[in-house]
């Protein structure tokens, strides 16, 4: 895996997988997963559920993720909202599932 790190982005490669592109609100926050593999693993699979889940099939409640904690899922003002982070792009299909892209990093609770 190849991470840069830039202008409060990262970048994600995996051979063979899709580029994925993460906003970071804090980047001491980054830095520190960086260091801690188990921490950063911890917070990659928060931002991951079991199954292949539409747009159409999302609704607001608790939703168990693989890293076993619940993002809670709410609307507000016609937007849909994970853990606070706004949904901004739905239904990205991938090889591995589908992909809801949101604007920041949630951290498991």
């Amino acid at each position: 895996m190849t991470v840069l790190i830039g202008d409060g982005m990262v970048d994600r490669r995996e051979c063979g997988r899709n580029i994925q592109f993460i906003s970071v609100r804090h980047g001491t926050v980054l830095v520190a997963l960086l260091k801690d593999k188990a921490a950063l693993t911890k917070v990659l699979t928060y931002h991951v559920v079991p199954g292949k889940v539409l747009a159409q099939d999302v609704k607001p409640g608790d939703v168990a993720t693989v890293e076993s904690s619940s993002l809670t899922i709410t609307t507000k003002d016609g937007k849909v909202m994970v853990d606070g982070a706004t949904v901004v792009q739905t239904d990205v299909m991938a090889d591995n599932g589908v992909i809801h892209v949101i604007d920041s990093v949630v951290m498991p609770k």
